[in-house]
């Protein structure tokens, strides 16, 4: 689907809410000259900033500024789009945005100007989503990597994985269309090998992307344990400043408490909960129940241990509560207070959140746990429903190297290779929905 001529001319304020230096109006379709010229008196000439007055409907000037005009399909949209640079201020931009749509213009959906670039074929789909990537990065290294997937890093990769995989179903279906090729085909070790670098590759891949999504999304890890073991404490060290309160008292959280700090590039959103115990207290009471809440949903738990106790029956209960499969480093915390430094070991470790021993051994371990190297040089930004088409895509690899290999039925081997390309080419937006794209596009803020 490519937007033509006769669709909408649409209109957004392109920055924040609120007040600022500058902000910007744009606007993207056929009517962008009309627009121009009945706000401006004239057509910008192309790719240059025009210092004017912007007029309203009556030819009353609103403000003074810059404009901007990108003939398409030389444009972010491939349309023709008209940008208005004032005084940042929501009066004005309002006004400016009301002569807008005075002229012809209607308000713009969260998203669409994006959505116009994917559908004009400015950008494909993993381009698109990295544009609101970009703006929602939660670290340095999400937005580099963010920005690798806009300039196409992520779309390079599939389109090779899916040129491979083009080359071997062609060459699978052409020896189908001839008996004797055909055997040929089921002799041929060239094939398998085929198939063997095209799951090694996908192997690759899913990796990079994993570790991209990890660093788009970050990870929710949440420290429980018994009152007084020290959870706040260690927060407090995880974040380096005094986040939360301690104090000697049990129970002194009550409430969930959320930080975000980076691990060599890594977001984690930390949350510190209530102690978990029986109690009376109906305060306390939602506090437990609230940390609970947050258990279920984190990617991983530290549960703090007072090794001054050791591990007893409260962390043995919280074992037997926590669900199936969640990840569990067991922190045991006042190291300072031990004679004997124990050993650590692959899911636990000795520290102390008071003195900071041991904080740069579980930020290693936590790595190893998430499975990232800590280098997110030449990463680019993925979400889940990449991995997911990702997955679909391995599977099917697999069952056409099954096919090839036990079955000796090629017709079923080019069917999985078939499935596979089209799962592949969902990520890029080959093969798509329209209900996918609305809810990949809904999710932009109005304005891009």
């Amino acid at each position: 689907m490519v937007i033509g001529a006769d669709a909408d001319t649409i209109a957004a304020i392109a920055t924040p809410p609120g007040r600022g230096g500058v902000g910007i109006v744009r606007v993207s379709g056929p009517l962008a000259r009309t627009v121009a010229q009945g706000c401006l008196g004239r057509v910008p000439a192309p790719r240059r900033a025009l210092l004017t007055d912007f007029q309203d409907a009556s030819g009353q000037a609103i403000d003074t500024g810059l404009a901007l005009f990108f003939a398409g399909p030389h444009s972010y949209t491939g349309e023709d789009v008209l940008e208005l640079q004032g005084h940042g201020g929501p009066v004005i931009m309002d006004l400016i945005l009301a002569a807008c749509v005075d002229r012809g213009c209607r308000l713009a959906r969260p998203g669409e100007f994006t959505e116009r670039a994917f559908l004009n074929d400015r950008l494909d789909l993993t381009q698109a989503e990295a544009v609101a990537d970009l703006i929602d990065a939660g670290s340095a290294a999400a937005a580099r990597s963010a920005r690798r997937s806009l300039e196409g890093g992520f779309s390079r990769c599939v389109d090779e994985l899916l040129t491979a995989l083009t080359e071997l179903r062609v060459y699978v279906e052409a020896a189908m269309d001839f008996p004797d090729e055909e055997l040929e085909l089921l002799e041929d070790t060239g094939i398998g090998q085929r198939l063997d670098a095209l799951s090694s590759r996908l192997d690759t891949l899913v990796e990079s992307a994993r570790q991209g999504n990890l660093l788009r999304e970050g990870v929710h890890l949440v420290i429980a344990g018994r009152p007084n073991a020290g959870k706040s404490s260690l927060l407090n060290r995880l974040v380096d400043r005094e986040a939360a309160i301690v104090t000697a008292i049990p129970g002194t959280t009550r409430d969930v408490l959320k930080e975000q700090v980076s691990l060599d590039g890594l977001p984690l959103h930390l949350v510190d909960t209530a102690g978990l115990r029986e109690s009376d207290d109906p305060v306390e009471q939602e506090g437990i129940r609230r940390a609970w809440a947050e258990i279920e949903k984190a990617d991983l738990v530290l549960l703090v241990v007072d090794s001054t106790l050791g591990e007893g029956e409260a962390e043995a209960d919280i074992r037997r509560r926590l669900p199936e499969k969640l990840r569990v480093i067991t922190v045991h915390n006042k190291l300072d207070c031990l004679d004997d430094v124990p050993v650590d070991c692959s899911d636990s470790l000795y520290l102390s959140a008071r003195t900071g021993e041991g904080i740069s051994t579980l930020r290693e371990l936590l790595k190893q746990h998430l499975h990232y190297d800590g280098d997110p040089e030449g990463l680019f930004t993925a979400r889940r429903r990449h991995l997911d088409a990702l997955d679909r895509t391995r599977q099917h690899i697999h069952e056409a190297r099954q096919h090839f290999h036990a079955t000796q039925a090629p017709e079923l081997m080019a069917e999985e290779l078939r499935l596979a390309q089209d799962t592949l080419g969902e990520i890029t937006g080959k093969v798509t929905s329209d209900d996918l794209l609305g809810q990949i596009f809904s999710s932009f803020c109005i304005g891009k």
